[in-house]
């Protein structure tokens, strides 16, 4: 039951709200008691936390697959830009933004746990590219790691990119072409070049 309550809680989040789903919409559009939730969940703030750490799990599994079909490392990072944008949103009612503007200290469980879900992954990617030849031999795979961690989640950041005079996509658009261009080789800048051609 506890895994139905996070499908169904995690399904009516991102599609209503984090702030504008109450426990009484949950326990109606399952057909249960406020008190069957209870029983698993001390409060809302509990049952956010389980939600996106699930939603994050499973994100982390979707980049990972994206990576085993795509033997290009620069295509793939375009292809997880696609995947960010279904789930951001360019408004303020996105769950993204709604928690780090009312549940931050949940919105700082998930950058904490970020580095450690995603890090192989980007890691493998960037040694991939070096070896593909379109990344740079030089370049220091640990460190370009978390700068690009880091710089994932500025992007991200709605006070550093507010709302009203950015867009998340163009924003996140630049923020690729800039790690790509820092760390690419001959080749990887003309598989760039070709891929903003087309």
């Amino acid at each position: 039951m506890k895994e139905k309550i996070i499908t169904k809680a995690t399904e009516l989040f991102l599609s209503i709200g984090f702030k504008s789903v109450t426990m009484d919409d949950l326990a109606q559009s399952m057909g249960i008691s406020k008190k069957t939730i209870y029983q698993y969940f001390e409060n809302k703030n509990q049952l956010i936390s389980s939600c996106t750490e699930s939603f994050q799990k499973k994100i982390t599994k979707t980049f990972k697959d994206l990576r085993k079909n795509t033997s290009n490392p620069i295509i793939e990072l375009f292809q997880i830009k696609k995947e960010v944008m279904k789930i951001l949103g360019n408004t303020e009612t996105a769950p993204q933004f709604q928690l780090q503007k009312f549940y931050p200290e949940i919105h700082a469980e998930i950058k904490n746990r970020e580095l450690d879900l995603v890090r192989d992954t980007i890691h493998e990617s960037l040694k991939n590219g070096v070896d593909s030849g379109y990344f740079r031999k030089d370049i220091n795979i640990d460190f370009i790691t978390r700068i690009y961690i880091n710089g994932m989640r500025g992007v991200r950041d709605i006070d550093l990119f507010p709302l009203t005079e950015f867009k998340i996509e163009e924003v996140l658009e630049d923020f690729i072409e800039y790690h790509i261009r820092a760390i690419s080789t001959t080749k990887g800048l003309k598989l760039l070049n070709r891929i903003y051609k087309n």
